[in-house]
């Protein structure tokens, strides 16, 4: 097992370990949540029954209050019309009954004023009426509920007799309305943050919301139908009745809180998971830096080394072409050290900027071509297919592009062994791209190794030091703004890599 197997097998391992961790805090959490939203859904409901309770107790209030409000107006009326029975009364009717039932008034407030408004006596009045002088504006409005009653004291000129409700059924009704106000307040400002909105009968028009509600909400029409929609889904509306808006209706929803520590798990996940993630694109950034590094300095470091040996093979050859003016083999040996020299400049280039020039790249293909068919097995077929025979002007490192096609065909004929076998290279013309691909008929590779073969280190071969691939990679991608890449490959039947370079833009 290779150190990318292992890796990748380390990845599952870590990923599925990962998965497990995430599920089990997610279940944990959402059992405690569930818990908890339990928990507050009693207490809701404790606070839902006890607020259907207090509404029984102001409806029952209203009810007794508008039965008081009745009396109290049958008293007032009673009192009244014995008031103007008196006034108009003659020596026949009994007087006694009128008086009795007038000078029985103790809670009634009664205010006398002439024609002008001017108060000349005043009856059960509060602290704040014993004070007028004039009956007018706001005070006038107070006693002028019921008609005045006209009383004749002198020839055409008249008095008139302002009157109200009791003073204990306004002291009845500020209280029902400050027991109705401390109840809705009891509602709205409950200890459990519950979100709260209360509306008229219709369950359109809002009297009034608690805190937790965003005021934007109450005003948006649409927002405001669909909080309430998905109020009543989860929970039904409490009908309240009261004395001076009817029916209402009490929508209410679970807190915040417990909406926030729903989601709360999510996010702490989603944070840790982020933070993780970008942990790891650093760190595998800094790693890929290293390696390239690491090996860009190897390569280096062979090409220095190759260098001395190269130079004596050079001197060697030379002496040997002096001694052998005729040989042939030493001019195939001369061009073999020649290669070998150029391999070690590229080696020497790998880590540095190369210097890139317009270049026909046919003839560079054709070169690499006719150089590797007399170093390769006779029973293999290496040819090019080319659907043009234009000039194809790329910028180019001429060297270090001539290594990756040596590179590609050397493994083709890897894969081939020692079977028969054909190794073709095609070349398209694209509008912005020239197209080469290099198809074998060898082994093929497997489709789980297809990006792991450009990785540093990662071989098939038994004595492999699997930089070749890596380098093309880097050569064509970094250095030419390029791509490469496995086409197509089946196990037993052979494999196609694409090389894709920009054209030059004089073209």
């Amino acid at each position: 097992m290779n150190i990318y197997t292992k890796k990748r097998s380390w990845k599952v391992f870590l990923l599925a370990f990962a998965s497990v961790i995430v599920s089990v805090s997610l279940w944990y959490t959402n059992g405690f949540i569930h818990k908890l939203a339990l928990n507050e859904k009693k207490q809701v409901e404790i606070w839902a029954k006890a607020i259907s309770r207090k509404a029984s107790l102001v409806n029952n209030t209203n009810v007794l209050f508008e039965n008081l409000r009745e009396k109290e107006k049958r008293y007032v009326f009673l009192w009244s019309e014995a008031t103007k029975k008196l006034i108009s009364a003659d020596n026949n009717d009994n007087i006694e009954f009128y008086t009795g039932i007038i000078s029985g008034n103790r809670d009634i407030p009664v205010i006398v004023t002439d024609e002008e408004g001017n108060v000349t006596v005043g009856r059960n009045l509060t602290p704040k009426f014993k004070r007028l002088k004039k009956l007018q504006n706001e005070d006038l409005k107070e006693f002028t509920k019921y008609p005045p009653i006209k009383v004749p004291y002198f020839e055409d000129q008249y008095n008139y007799i302002y009157y109200r409700n009791s003073n204990t059924y306004y002291q009845l009704k500020n209280s029902l309305e400050n027991f109705t106000q401390s109840f809705i307040n009891e509602i709205l400002n409950n200890n459990l943050s519950t979100p709260v909105i209360i509306t008229d009968s219709s369950k359109v028009n809002v009297i009034a919301f608690s805190g937790s509600i965003d005021s934007t909400l109450v005003e948006d029409s649409s927002m405001l139908a669909l909080t309430l929609r998905e109020m009543e889904n989860k929970n039904h509306p409490i009908l309240i009745p009261l004395a001076n808006s009817g029916d209402n209706y009490v929508f209410y929803n679970e807190s915040p809180l417990l909406t926030r520590v729903r989601y709360f798990p999510i996010v702490l996940l989603f944070t840790i998971g982020l933070f993780l993630i970008i942990s790891y694109i650093l760190f595998s950034t800094s790693r890929k830096s290293e390696q390239s590094k690491v090996w860009a300095g190897m390569a280096k470091e062979t090409a220095h080394q190759l260098g001395t040996p190269i130079s004596s093979l050079m001197g060697w050859v030379e002496v040997m072409k002096l001694n052998y003016p005729n040989e042939e083999g030493l001019f195939e040996m001369d061009k073999d050290i020649e290669r070998l020299k150029v391999v070690s400049e590229r080696f020497s280039k790998i880590g540095s900027i190369p210097e890139l020039h317009t270049t026909n790249i046919i003839p560079i293909i054709e070169g690499v071509v006719n150089y590797m068919k007399l170093r390769i097995p006779n029973k293999i077929d290496l040819f090019i297919i080319s659907d043009t025979h234009d000039k194809l002007e790329l910028k180019l490192n001429e060297p270090l592009i001539i290594w990756v096609f040596e590179n590609l065909i050397r493994n083709a004929v890897d894969a081939i062994g020692v079977e028969t076998g054909k190794i073709e290279i095609k070349i398209e013309n694209n509008d912005k791209t020239i197209d080469i691909e290099i198809t074998d008929s060898g082994k093929g590779i497997p489709k789980g190794q297809h990006k792991t073969i450009f990785n540093p280190g990662y071989s098939t071969k038994t004595r492999g030091w699997g930089l070749g691939l890596s380098l093309s990679k880097r050569i064509i991608e970094e250095y030419h703004r390029g791509r490469i890449y496995v086409k197509s490959s089946i196990p037993g039947v052979g494999s196609t890599f694409r090389i894709l370079l920009k054209k030059a833009q004089n073209q």
